[in-house]
């Protein structure tokens, strides 16, 4: 039997916010805080609630509860865009107002917004405090790392619970297995919403907040922007197939400009056996990557692996089928608690022989045979430092070289974990100032839209490690604030 669409016109709200992840629930929570009547959209049924954000241990790039970490703004600034015109950058350092126009609807990382975020951490860390969150320096996954992490008690679910309590005690309507699909500008704005049994609604509000998340959840905006191998990736926990893009279509649509990569993802090497949330396996540094060939194709340990998984992740994504297998012997042994770096509730692969190893993977032997060979014989003298860059390098004939800690692979019992590409979020986005206004492709703003999180373009390169659950928390609250206020002054 066919189900007819019901399509029916809702009162008027004030905030309209579209996502139940950090940026949607900080957002929603701050607007009604300042006094708005909110209206919370969720895709997910309550259960899976919360975006990407419910399933991570959402790391946040800190030193402490009121500072960030020292290498957060250079970072940023390391990584705001591709061979960067000059004139351009020097344009970059002019307050906001005096910036040539053109330069507002670039897709570059704004230092405006980037110093916003990093000098509104501290009350946003504080605001979370104050709805119940803990945060402490927390156990990670990284044996070894560039740079310091905090995170809630509980991780992510830990923000999600806190700020849903929040949102309850508010009077917020939240509505569950509810998508956002069109957006028609006006006075008020116009948001088409779909739910259960093709139920559709227009919800009408002065001002909306587009905080669904990126695409890592659609297929074709994935293989449109990224081209055929997205084939190969996949999300890295649950919360990432309910993140379809829509928000990002109905902001182009409204005029929006664009930032952020939409050529990039941030990417983490996943066991693809494992069902569980973000099942990462980072220990290839300690061993060799090879593609189904047998063959290494990449320097395994340039860097402590959290400056360098990402880069390293992306590669496995254009290899044959999109899938590596690191492999070790028995020496890994020797790496002090290395099975923290590996979360996939699968055990290795392990065999007696290189052989048998090569053949439980599916991997060509006599590549891997002759791959490991020029290794082993590449591999210098010296102490191996598992817990410092030690500068053990090999440079293998017809190799990548592999910069840190190059060991022969030659003791058995061998062990391998497959691993693909995984998408923790996609880095294209809407262009949006300081106060997570979505600009348009003349760079100012659109009147009532607001972005943040995955739907804020901000990301170029690599990835500035454990601030996008940070980003969500500190402009979706100051969207929602500016929301509101922005609702009683018109009003």
């Amino acid at each position: 039997m066919c189900v007819m669409a019901h399509i029916t016109k809702s009162d008027e709200w004030d905030v309209i916010v579209v996502g139940h992840g950090i940026a949607g629930l900080s957002a929603a929570v701050s607007a009604a805080e300042s006094g708005a009547r909110v209206l919370l959209l969720e895709r997910a049924p309550f259960g899976d609630h919360g975006g990407n954000t419910r399933w991570t241990d959402a790391l946040m790039r800190l030193k402490s509860e009121e500072a960030v970490a020292d290498d957060f703004e250079s970072h940023f600034a390391a990584n705001a865009g591709h061979h960067l015109d000059p004139l351009v950058t020097a344009d970059l350092a002019r307050d906001f107002e005096d910036q040539p126009r053109i330069l507002r609807t670039l897709g570059i990382t704004d230092p405006d917004v980037i110093a916003e975020f990093a000098g509104a951490v501290p009350s946003t860390i504080a605001w979370l405090k104050s709805h119940g969150v803990v945060f402490d320096f927390q156990p990670t996954y990284f044996i070894t790392t560039c740079t310091p992490r905090m995170g809630p008690t509980g991780g992510g679910l830990a923000l999600v619970e806190a700020l849903t309590d929040a949102a309850n005690r508010l009077g917020i309507e939240i509505r569950y297995e509810t998508a956002a699909i069109g957006l028609e500008m006006g006075s008020p704005h116009g948001l088409s919403i779909i739910g259960p049994r093709n139920r559709r609604e227009v919800v009408h509000s002065r001002l909306i907040m587009l905080a669904c998340g990126g695409f890592e959840g659609n297929p074709e905006m994935l293989t449109h922007y990224l081209g055929p191998s997205a084939r190969y990736l996949r999300p890295v926990a649950r919360g990432g197939y309910y993140n379809r893009g829509e928000g990002i279509r109905m902001g182009l649509a409204a005029g929006a400009a664009t930032a952020g990569d939409f050529g990039a993802i941030h990417a983490e090497p996943l066991d693809p056996r494992s069902g569980r949330e973000e099942p990462i396996v980072l220990v290839f540094n300690y061993g060799m990557l090879v593609n189904r060939d047998g063959r290494r194709f990449v320097d395994e340990a340039p860097a402590t692996v959290d400056a360098t998984y990402e880069g390293i992740t992306r590669i496995v994504q254009t290899q044959p089928g999109g899938i590596a297998w690191a492999v070790f012997d028995a020496g890994i042994e020797d790496v002090p608690n290395w099975r923290v770096s590996v979360r996939s509730d699968q055990p290795p692969v392990e065999a007696e022989t290189l052989e048998e190893l090569a053949a439980a993977c599916g991997i060509d032997a006599e590549g891997l045979m002759d791959e490991v060979d020029a290794f082993n014989m590449a591999c210098p003298d010296g102490d191996f430092k598992p817990l410092e860059l030690d500068g053990l390098r090999a440079s293998p004939s017809g190799q990548p070289r592999k910069s840190n800690w190059s060991r022969p692979v030659v003791k058995p019992p061998f062990y391998a974990f497959p691993i693909i590409t995984g998408n923790c979020f996609t880095f294209g986005g809407l262009r949006c100032d300081a106060k997570a206004r979505v600009l348009n492709v003349q760079g100012d703003p659109i009147p009532g839209l607001y972005a943040a999180g995955e739907t804020m373009g901000l990301y170029h390169g690599t990835y500035t490690g454990a601030t996008s659950v940070l980003r969500g928390a500190v402009f979706g609250r100051i969207g929602g604030r500016h929301a509101a206020l922005a609702n009683a002054e018109t009003a």
